[in-house]
């Protein structure tokens, strides 16, 4: 099969002719259809540090992906060939604490595909029936590519009450995007998104965001006024993983108010404590999806108008990998899709 392989320790990517995953008894192969790009395989792309303390080569890159089932094991019990299906990337053991107790999403032993093993950026991939997640007839193959980053968008919004309470976003990515339309749906009186690239913040405008902020030459506090916010912010979601963002973020919410991280920072962030601690506030981590209750929402969200299509930018044909890499490292985009098919 056609594969898009981290072949050599060193930037780039190549197609390459690999062999087609083998078929456990509870798993289920998919001729993949669409694959979206994460800014994992960006790093993985472009070999920074990250990738190379944590790829090991060659392997199969990419995790956000939807297809249709191809063949399905012995023991598959719920799916059947021609599904068109999507899938959790994230490998459980099922078998420690937290997997026990239906917290799947933090299980010490995950396996990611695209990352510790072959991935989805092929022709073919090969999961267990329990990572399937089936898409709904009602749902753009498109958008259900997306589903991945979709799902922690809605893990993050989801983490607090969102109703007519005010929010601030920072960082517009696509994430940040689709959470900004999430938030709105499920409620939020503002919902306010923060960045420094023109483009996207054009984009959080499209899904909804109801004052966009170009943190190079504006500052969050002036914005206070015109959407009658009195004392800051009730809810914040980081996704941009800037060490100023979340700085800024702390100074401008509310007393008692919640943060959701998802942007991942440098180890070496700073932050003001005694901001933290004065002014009450809940920091709650965020990796992943909740298994299977993020997908769930997410699937009932779309089925009830939430539009996310515009985070949607550019389509490229698999073989046209170098040039949507190109596109996500200039920033000018939102989700970048390859099509396999």
């Amino acid at each position: 099969m056609k594969a898009l392989v981290k072949k050599y320790p060193k930037h780039g990517l190549s197609i390459e002719e690999m062999p087609i995953p083998e078929l456990g008894t509870n798993d289920i192969l998919i001729k993949v259809q669409k694959t979206a790009i994460c800014g994992t395989d960006l790093h993985i792309y472009q070999w920074d540090k990250w990738a190379q303390k944590n790829i090991e080569t060659p392997t199969i890159i990419g995790h956000e992906f939807m297809g249709v089932v191809e063949k399905i094991g012995d023991g598959v019990t719920h799916y059947n060939i021609g599904d068109i299906v999507s899938g959790e990337g994230h490998i459980t053991c099922g078998y420690c604490r937290n997997c026990r107790a239906g917290m799947r999403h933090l299980c010490h032993k995950t396996i990611g595909i695209g990352i510790d093993r072959g991935g989805a950026f092929a022709e073919y991939l090969s999961l267990p029936e329990s990572n399937i997640w089936p898409v709904h007839k009602d749902i753009n193959i498109d958008i259900a590519s997306c589903f991945d980053p979709l799902g922690n968008a809605v893990h993050c919004a989801l983490s607090y009450s969102m109703v007519a309470e005010d929010v601030l976003i920072t960082g517009a990515g696509p994430i940040g995007c689709m959470a900004t339309a999430i938030c709105k749906i499920l409620g939020a009186r503002n919902v306010v998104v923060t960045d420094s690239n023109s483009f996207r913040l054009k984009l959080a405008e499209k899904m909804g965001a109801d004052k966009t902020i170009n943190i190079s030459n504006e500052k969050i506090e002036d914005c206070f006024d015109g959407l009658k916010i009195s004392n800051g912010f009730d809810i914040g979601l980081e996704m941009s993983g800037n060490p100023n963002a979340l700085k800024d973020m702390i100074h401008t919410m509310y007393h008692g108010g919640k943060i959701a991280l998802l942007g991942i920072l440098p180890n070496d962030t700073l932050v003001k404590w005694d901001e933290i601690i004065f002014k009450g506030l809940k920091i709650k981590g965020i990796y992943g999806r909740e298994m299977f209750e993020s997908w769930y929402k997410m699937n009932q969200l779309i089925r009830g108008g939430l539009d996310i299509s515009p985070i949607i930018t550019h389509k490229f044909k698999a073989d046209d990998f170098q040039l949507a890499f190109e596109t996500v490292e200039s920033g000018k985009c939102g989700k970048v899709i390859l099509e396999w098919s």
